[in-house]
């Protein structure tokens, strides 16, 4: 300030002109500005209401097009029936006529034909009585209608355009709808056909859900070194595998029973080391299975690394490699869970690049998606649980751990990857000849369906057919009418959706039949 006081006077008037120009040249600027934004608002607004002022005049014209057409729809009505009235009144005219002429011509003289003059006047005079009375009917009803509805003729009519513009508008849309459906329908039948051809053009492999493996032998003499003397060989190979070994009279094989399908491959490879040896006794039993175990686990981590490399996925521990490799030997309805994980990681980054997603933590999250299926058997909760606290446990990230735990929607997803990796699992698990199911669980699920419809009111009989996919119920028609026979559909329906699993749809087909008989005798 001092500075500033300390200056001459010719150049603190300097400065103050200075300033002064500065502030002259702002509120110029500032005042153009506004005229140039109140000049585009007000083009604006003209545009909007000259775009306004057209949509109007569009709907008017629509309107009286309309209003037109229904009104030419009710004249032509009315015409025509005003033509009927006259044509009758012609009709009762003629009939009139020829009664006279009757009447002239069978009268024997003036009296029949004065008596037939009268009969005719009379018949008349009653005629304009009855149309008076008919007139008079009239003009009450259509007073006591005026009187009711509160509505003048002119009004009366200009309801009744109103109801038939609406009675035609829901015609139209009723239209509209069936064309739709038709058109639905078309389209999907056209979608089943190119899936069917694509079905029948591609050949995927699959891997049979079992509990048993079948070993080949050179004879039927090896039958008896594997049970060993007094069935210690058996008993000791058993006990090192934890499989169960089936010697029955197939000819030429033993059977491996066990729900561990790891520990059923270590005893298939085992025993077939053993018997290509030939030195089957407790001590080699537990070397060779011993070996085998660590060839398996040494396979089992390279099958879980040529997975991580050609998904591109790094960095993953070695205990979930391992878990990995496991998935192997695991298999759900006939798919296998490895081969499974594997089409829902490329699936998930697919599907996270066309988002603009990170693709490499997508397939990640998707490869590592349903590895719990490789403890659930040893662990209590469900592979989802399971595989989450595993992830977490190894140091996964946040959201592989919620995309593993909520690919079933058994916890809230939190990010979106965890939603692709649940469609992408839904997908894999769901396209047809993904997934097979084992004989017992087919037919226990058919039982099911009729179990279900035969519970219900007035249902006689229940039959599944075309392997399940459709429901054919046979009701009885004095119990139930056709209103109740398709809420009995609907219900049954909704029944099967909250109680059952199932893969694709099921259709459920009512069928109520009368019958009238009788007896010739």
């Amino acid at each position: 300030m001092s500075e500033f006081l300390s200056l001459s006077p010719g150049a603190l008037l300097a400065a103050l002109l200075f300033l002064l120009i500065g502030a002259t040249a702002g509120f110029l600027i500032q005042r153009l500005l506004l005229a140039r934004s109140r000049r585009l608002a007000a083009d604006i607004l003209a545009d909007a209401q000259g775009e306004a002022e057209r949509l109007r005049r569009d709907a008017n014209l629509v309107a009286r097009e309309e209003r037109l057409r229904v009104q030419s729809e009710f004249d032509d009505k009315t015409r025509q029936e005003r033509q009927e009235l006259d044509g009758r009144a012609a009709e009762l005219e003629r009939l009139a006529q020829d009664l006279a002429r009757r009447a002239e011509f069978l009268a024997g003289g003036e009296t029949e034909q004065e008596r037939a003059r009268q009969d005719l006047a009379r018949q008349r005079a009653r005629l304009a009585q009855e149309q008076e009375r008919l007139d008079r009917v009239l003009e009450d009803q259509n007073a006591r209608l005026q009187q009711i509805s509160g509505l003048s003729r002119d009004d009366a009519r200009q309801r009744l355009l109103a109801n038939m513009e609406e009675e035609a508008r829901h015609h139209f849309g009723r239209r509209l709808k069936d064309l739709r459906a038709e058109a639905e329908r078309a389209a999907k039948k056209e979608g089943q056909r190119i899936i069917t051809m694509a079905i029948q053009r591609y050949a995927a492999a699959h891997c049979a859900e079992t509990t048993v493996s079948v070993v080949e032998l050179p004879g039927e003499e090896m039958k008896g070194r594997i049970i060993g003397r007094e069935g210690r060989n058996i008993r000791a190979f058993e006990s090192a595998t934890g499989v169960d070994v089936i010697i029955d009279d197939t000819p030429g094989a033993v059977i491996l029973s066990g729900f561990n399908p790891f520990r059923r491959e270590i005893a298939r490879l085992s025993l077939e080391r053993l018997i290509a040896d030939g030195r089957i006794h407790p001590t080699r039993i537990e070397e060779i299975v011993l070996k085998t175990r660590e060839d398996l686990a040494s396979k089992v981590i390279e099958t879980g690394e040529q997975a991580l490399y050609d998904l591109d996925v790094h960095g993953v521990h070695t205990e979930l490699v391992k878990l990995l490799g496991e998935l192997q030997y695991r298999s759900s309805y006939g798919q296998n869970a490895l081969a499974h994980s594997r089409e829902v990681a490329a699936l998930s980054g697919l599907m996270a690049a066309e988002l603009d997603l990170d693709p490499a933590l997508a397939r990640r999250a998707g490869l590592l998606h349903d590895i719990g299926k490789a403890l659930d058997h040893e662990m209590e909760g469900t592979h989802a649980a399971i595989g989450a606290q595993i992830a977490e446990r190894h140091g996964e990230n946040a959201v592989v751990v919620n995309a593993i735990a909520g690919h079933h929607e058994e916890i809230e997803p939190t990010n979106l990857v965890t939603w692709l990796v649940s469609a992408a699992d839904a997908i894999s698990s769901a396209r047809p000849g993904a997934r097979r199911e084992s004989l017992e669980h087919y037919v226990k699920r058919l039982q099911r369906l009729e179990e279900i419809a035969d519970g219900f009111h007035g249902v006689e009989t229940s039959y599944a057919i075309q392997a399940g996919r459709e429901l054919r119920i046979v009701v009885n028609a004095q119990a139930l009418d056709d209103e109740q026979a398709a809420t009995l559909s609907y219900e049954i329906a909704r029944r099967i959706e909250s109680e059952l699993e199932y893969p694709g749809e099921i259709k459920v087909v009512v069928i109520r039949e009368t019958r009238a008989t009788d007896t010739a005798r």
